[in-house]
């Protein structure tokens, strides 16, 4: 049931602006400190769980506590007239999976996007909350650029228990109405422990990150399939298509990427602080972010190493052939001047 025009305490709803697995998320006017919110109304089966609404005010708490310019801001969590909502900071702009659709992002806009994805990773996992649920549709990107990591640790607040998560009950894929979407659109990229339905740390999100910024790269998504099941086993089974990457992308990107999406999560980065350093000093590379092929580039270079030498010997024997010749050179005779005396 739509909840447009309706009130909860003190926030007016005014238009519904998103829809998921975990609920519909609607703008909202918060009457006592006048300002714009997003309202994320938990479902119905959610609330009436006294044991999961529990966790979930606890898990809340953590992810209140989560303080960074690129990640969206939890506000509270709150209770009206039996219905559960979230009270998030309200975020402009289209979101990366919108700017995606357009093709492949410049790969320098890319690389400045995904520092700022890294930044905002790096400071959760600084806290102990892994996301869980990365993706293009749960990142923005302001008018100003700016990008906003959006349900921020969600995922395990939602969840069910403690145990190991079961990625086809996953509450982000069970969503009845948007179920078969919603299902394909998070799938696409979870890590293959959570694929497995293993228990996760922090390298999910690595996972994830890589599987973002390839598809920023090539404006393709990485893994794919007509269902649910084979999307997870192309992520189990597939490798990259390498080759869709942008031409002479710089070699430590590349490298960046495969240490992302190594499939055993003890191959992959440690954590994702080695990302963001990679990214950095890829942008920061006088040379540029693209690199020319060592195909082209050593020939040219001992090209104009051996141009340089015919010179320097060309030259040499010159002078060489100069000199020889002036001390080869006869001696003219000395003119003797005589003197007539009378």
């Amino acid at each position: 049931m739509s909840m447009i025009g309706k009130s909860l305490i003190h926030y007016e709803i005014s238009a519904q602006i998103g829809r998921g697995g975990m609920g519909e998320v609607y703008q909202a006017k918060d009457t006592k400190l006048g300002r714009d919110v997003a309202i994320k109304i938990l479902p119905e089966e959610f609330a009436r769980d006294a044991d999961r609404v529990a966790r979930f005010q606890r898990e809340a708490k953590l992810l209140a506590s989560l303080n960074h310019p690129n990640i969206a801001s939890i506000h509270g969590l709150e209770e009206s007239n039996g219905t559960n909502f979230l009270v998030m900071e309200l975020i402009e702009g289209d979101t990366l999976a919108g700017l995606i659709k357009s093709g492949p992002i410049p790969v320098e806009k890319a690389l400045e996007l995904a520092l700022q994805i890294v930044e905002a990773l790096e400071a959760a996992h600084e806290k102990g909350v892994i996301h869980r649920d990365l993706k293009p549709a749960n990142i923005k990107i302001t008018p100003e650029g700016k990008i906003k990591i959006l349900d921020f640790g969600l995922a395990k607040a939602f969840a069910e228990d403690e145990g190991e998560e079961k990625p086809l009950d996953s509450p982000t894929l069970s969503d009845a109405a948007t179920r078969q979407g919603i299902i394909l659109g998070t799938a696409a990229y979870m890590s293959p422990e959570q694929a497995k339905g293993k228990s996760v740390d922090k390298r999910a999100d690595i996972w994830a990150f890589g599987v973002v910024l390839f598809e920023m790269l090539t404006g393709r998504q990485l893994f794919t399939g007509e269902t649910a099941s084979e999307t997870l086993a192309s992520v189990m089974k597939s490798e990259p298509e390498w080759d869709t990457l942008p031409p002479n992308v710089h070699s430590r990107i590349r490298s960046l990427l495969e240490r992302c999406l190594k499939k055993e999560p003890k191959n992959r980065y440690s954590g994702i602080s080695d990302a963001r350093v990679d990214i950095q000093e890829v942008l920061a590379d006088p040379s540029g972010i693209f690199i020319q092929p060592i195909s082209t580039v050593e020939p040219a270079r001992h090209l104009r190493s051996t141009l340089a030498v015919i010179a320097a010997a060309v030259i040499l024997t010159a002078l060489i052939v100069g000199a020889v010749v002036w001390m080869l050179k006869p001696t003219e005779p000395r003119q003797v001047m005589r003197f007539d005396y009378d």
